[in-house]
């Protein structure tokens, strides 16, 4: 077997993936002009790949760009990058078996960031996910109560790692969510059904004191759901080739 060199790029699939990944997102309803999904470097976990600076549904293949964990870039050229990369970097470093991470303002998460009273917790078995928690980020807490609530440099970019911890999702107070995951297929699952939960949520508060997931069925509900993840991603893939065809 031949070892990569240093020099080594990532693989070709890869970055067709992480294109796909940033199209079926947009084409579900989790990101619009604005939102982000990474991949770790398949060749050097010490970097990640994630786009430039564009509208997720818009990128393609020659988009992708490779950073180094602490948010540099590595190949960027004169292309502008994200603010928030950082997000995606202190993650990778905080938690060695993250592959990939979403983070979006998906509109049905965002009422459970700014609830007082009211968790954002799993409904059904798609979303056992959410039984580890979904610990809420709190930039006041780090950058006062005068910031944009974006997360533009390595020491915000650490503290939302560290609230995160080992959840699968966390909140950002009046922002959004990120959700990681050890593939980037099951990332782009979580993040479509972190928003599917949120509108199932708020709709079954309208009829009144809903039942959630126990613990138990969150983890049988993710052995047998999560392992079907190509299901999920074939469908939502086909979809949005033929969206962008039409």
């Amino acid at each position: 077997m031949t070892l990569p060199t240093p020099a080594a790029g990532p693989a070709a699939e890869l970055i067709a993936d992480l294109v796909s990944a940033n199209h079926i997102l947009f084409d579900q309803g989790v990101v619009d002009a604005f939102g982000h999904v990474s991949v770790r470097h398949d060749v050097h976990p010490e970097r990640f790949l994630l786009a430039r600076n564009m509208a997720p549904g818009q990128v393609q293949a020659e988009d992708i760009v490779q950073f180094a964990l602490d948010g540099t870039p590595l190949d960027a050229g004169d292309r502008r990058v994200y603010l928030e990369r950082f997000i995606h970097g202190a993650i990778y470093r905080a938690r060695p078996e993250v592959m990939a991470v979403v983070h979006s303002h998906s509109a049905s998460v965002v009422p459970f960031t700014v609830s007082r009273r009211t968790r954002l917790a799993p409904v059904c078995h798609m979303s056992g996910f959410l039984g580890a928690g979904a610990p809420l980020f709190e930039i006041r807490d780090s950058a006062g109560d005068a910031s944009d609530l974006l997360v533009r440099d390595e020491r915000l970019g650490q503290a939302l790692a560290d609230r995160l911890g080992s959840a699968h999702i966390v909140l950002m107070r009046g922002h959004g969510s990120t959700v990681v995951a050890p593939s980037l297929k099951l990332a782009v699952y979580r993040a479509v059904y972190a928003e599917i939960n949120a509108r199932l949520q708020l709709q079954a508060t309208q009829l009144g004191d809903p039942e959630f997931l126990t613990p138990g069925e969150c983890r049988a509900a993710m052995d047998s759901t999560e392992g079907q993840v190509e299901r999920p991603w074939n469908l939502w893939k086909q979809a949005a080739v033929e969206r962008r065809r039409s």
